[in-house]
């Protein structure tokens, strides 16, 4: 019987160590061809776009897809997962809180080969919903220290220094201008939905890594040219996807100034064919879109808590 896994049961049961394990685990089995990713699908109509996002891991044995309805009013996230095997669904998982976590933990495994290991101050511009899985995925791979938010609202950074403050028992401190939030950081985190770029290449000292989340489509941008031609490692989950999604890269390389040969893939990071920084003054860059596979991944170690656990519904097919 296929499960139905409620967004409460997925907080139950996903910490970030769960969703930083399944990350890396997946990002290897796609270095070695034991997993699949496509990029993302969008149908617009009446105003609206349909999204789907399909990625296998045949060495783990599930195919599966995640959808959701964008346009404005909030989305609403559903994976789905098959077996390979039998070739019957084997859950069906509200995805908003698992999104989360994976996009976090994207972050964290590359921050894990990226950033300096002495890294222990962190940036951020953006307090909203991914900045905070952002921060729990950073703190989970380097020891941090020391933390500095920034966004438009003060009340809203102000929130995210003390809640995050307190669930992370980390020191966080609202910065009043963006300028402030990154001027000493190890690690810069940019998690916005502007569509104008908000982190500035001039503000970078040596030996920084930036993870760049928010921006995910042609028209969004969170990073002028500058910060990607600084970069001497510039990471992506899938050039396929990048291609077609990242802004941020896309305006440099129409411009001239970047190609497409200095873009690395998380795979081939994590695996081990390609270094995530060079020395201790390098810049790098992790510019990450979301993938399906990350989806899957976190969904099939939901699915199989679930099932170890008892937890969700039974649904009759």
């Amino acid at each position: 019987m296929a499960l139905f896994i409620t967004e409460n049961e997925v907080k139950s049961l996903l910490t970030m160590d769960i969703a930083l394990e399944a990350v890396e685990s997946a990002a290897r089995e796609n270095a070695n061809e034991g997993a699949l990713n496509s990029p993302r699908r969008r149908l617009a109509a009446s105003g609206r776009s349909l999204q789907m996002m399909p990625a296998a891991i045949p060495a783990w044995g599930v195919i599966g897809y995640k959808s959701y309805l964008g346009g404005g009013g909030g989305a609403y996230f559903l994976v789905f997962l098959y077996s390979l095997e039998s070739g019957k669904i084997l859950a069906a998982i509200e995805g908003n809180k698992m999104g989360q976590m994976r996009t976090g933990a994207a972050s964290g495994v590359a921050t894990k080969y990226m950033a300096r290991p002495e890294a222990k101050r962190v940036g951020i511009i953006g307090s909203g919903y991914q900045a905070r899985s952002q921060l729990e995925a950073v703190c989970a791979v380097r020891p941090i220290e020391i933390v500095r938010v920034y966004s438009r609202a003060e009340e809203k950074r102000r929130a995210f220094a003390d809640e995050m403050g307190n669930a992370l028992s980390v020191a966080i401190e609202p910065a009043e201008r963006p300028q402030t939030a990154v001027s000493d950081a190890d690690i810069f985190i940019v998690a916005t939905n502007t569509s104008e770029p908000v982190l500035f290449g001039e503000w970078l000292p040596p030996g920084t890594h930036v993870n760049a989340v928010g921006a995910n489509s042609i028209p969004r941008r969170e990073l002028d040219d500058e910060v990607a031609l600084l970069s001497g490692t510039i990471v992506v989950e899938s050039l396929e996807q990048a291609k077609l999604e990242a802004a941020d890269l896309l305006s440099p390389i129409e411009r001239g100034n970047l190609s497409w040969d200095r873009v690395t893939e998380l795979k081939d990071v994590v695996s081990g064919r390609a270094l995530g920084r060079q020395d201790a003054n390098e810049i790098t860059l992790f510019k990450s879109l979301g993938i399906a596979l990350w989806d899957i991944a976190a969904g099939y170690r939901v699915y199989e808590l679930a099932k170890a656990s008892g937890i969700g519904r039974e649904l009759p097919f």
